[in-house]
Formats: structure tokens, sequence, C-alpha cells
């Protein structure tokens, strides 16, 4: 005959079943917000996420990709991001049910080696050099080095390549077949760094070690373009499929409307006027 365990024993026991079959308590995922798209608003992307989570510490889990403007409107429209940064203004072939959020404006600078500080360009003159009509040194006022011009250029996905077109090269003529296509800005600025020879076209934030060639007679410079003195500027945005809610949503308007994202934006770039 069994003997009845201890009553302390069988509390303890009681007590021990219910402490192993309770399940933790996961922590929440933080939402996730990711892009791609345009290398010229890399820069200025990323600077503003890196405001965003000073402000809100572990708002969002975020993701920034690159590809060019088209592969941003490409993914932003096929649901593979929440927002597509693009550098070129809207166009009847972008699918449908896409929002267009302008955040800033950015200017672009026709670039020259800095062997070759060039005192100007007519934008005749950027139409001659680009579409291969004059090919030499030699036939463009004021260069200081001779020899076959070497064309820099963005391939034809890139946002810049579009606003270049549009800004300066206008509908009927196209940049060069003989160009040297990039794929990124940096590659172009690269290029004619290191090519004595070289010209090209860069955002603001990307002439560092090249010469910025003033067009039309204004200096391309940030300050000229918040004056709009500088004619070569063109619009960023993030576009969203439909209207942005949810944590894109919330980061959206924070940089459209927070006084600190307009600081972090007029540090190098053109910031959108009220009502823009």
């Amino acid at each position: 005959m069994r003997r009845p365990l201890p009553a302390v024993l069988l509390a303890t026991a009681a007590c021990a079943v219910p402490a192993a079959v309770v399940p933790a308590t996961a922590p929440a995922a933080k939402p996730k917000i990711t892009m791609s798209g345009s290398t010229s608003i890399k820069p200025l992307a990323k600077k503003l996420i890196q405001g965003y989570l000073k402000a809100f510490p572990g708002a969002a889990q975020f993701s920034l990709l690159q590809g060019g403007s088209d592969i941003g409107v490409t993914d932003v429209a096929k649901g593979r991001v929440s927002i597509g940064n693009v550098s070129r203004d809207p166009v009847r072939s972008d699918p449908g049910g896409l929002v267009f959020n302008k955040i800033a404006r950015d200017g672009l600078c026709i670039v020259t080696n800095k062997k070759n500080p060039l005192p100007n360009l007519s934008q005749a003159d950027v139409q001659a050099i680009f579409s291969g009509k004059v090919k030499r040194w030699e036939d463009v006022p004021g260069s200081t080095v001779t020899g076959i011009i070497s064309l820099y250029a963005r391939t034809p996905s890139s946002g810049t390549q579009d606003a270049f077109q549009n800004i300066f090269m206008g509908q009927n003529l196209r940049v060069s077949a003989g160009a040297q296509q990039k794929k990124e800005t940096g590659l172009v600025q690269q290029a004619v760094a290191s090519d004595a020879r070289g010209i090209g076209y860069l955002t603001f934030e990307a002439v560092a070690g090249t010469h910025a060639v003033p067009y039309k007679g204004v200096a391309c410079t940030l300050r000229n373009a918040k004056a709009e003195t500088y004619p070569g500027v063109r619009n960023f945005w993030m576009v969203t499929r439909g209207k942005a809610a949810g944590a894109t949503g919330k980061f959206l308007r924070w940089v459209k409307g927070n006084a600190a994202a307009q600081r972090i934006i007029a540090s190098e770039w053109v910031p959108l006027k009220a009502g823009a």
C-alpha cells in the first residue's frame, strides 16, 4: 500500500504545470519601409531616414536600394517596395495607380575635368557637344585641352538622363550613341574626374572632383538654384502605390512637413516652396 505524497510536494507539482505551458510574449515586429530607384536621390533618402529614426527611434526598419528611376517606378507599381525614388517627372507610360510625392528639387550641372575648366556653356553648346555634332575640344570656346571629346551619360532607365534630355537637349535632339553610358551617378563622376577630355552631367551633391560649368552664364551652385537663377533644376519624387498609409505614410508626412526634414533637404538640395 502506497503512502500519500506530502501536501507540500503536491502543491509544488500543481504550481509547476501552469508555468511550463504559458508561452512567452514575442516582441512586436517593426514596420518595414523599403525603397529602390534613383541613385541621385539615394544620398538624400539616406539622410532623411537617419533624421527620421533620430526623431522616432525604432519606428521602422528601412531598406534602401538603387537601380535607376525606372526601376523604382516598376518596383513600387508591382508591390516590391514601399517607395520608388524617382528623379524625373511622371510620364504617360508610367503604370496607373501611382502617387508621385514631390519632396525636393535638385540641380544638374554640366561637368568637365578640372584640367579643362570651361568658363560657360550655352544651351546650343551643350546640344552640339552631347549630340555629337561637335566632336573635338578645339571647337569648343574656352577649352584648355585638345582632342576628341569623351562623352559620359546615364543609362536610359535613369531619371537623371530623362531630366538632362528635357532640360538641356529638348525634344528634337538626343544624346549621341557614342556616349559612354553609366548606371550610377558616382560612375559618371569618377569617369569625368579621371579623364582630361571628359564631359558629363551630375547632380549638385556629386560634383566634387570635377569642374561644374556655368550654364547660360549662371554658375551651377545650390545658392543659385535656391534663388531660381540657375535654369538646370529638376524635381525629386518619392512614389507610392496609391496614397501612402501606415508607417510609409507617417514617414512621408514627416519628410514633407517636418522642420528637421526641411533642414536636411536645404543642406544640399532645394526645398520646396509652401504649397508646391
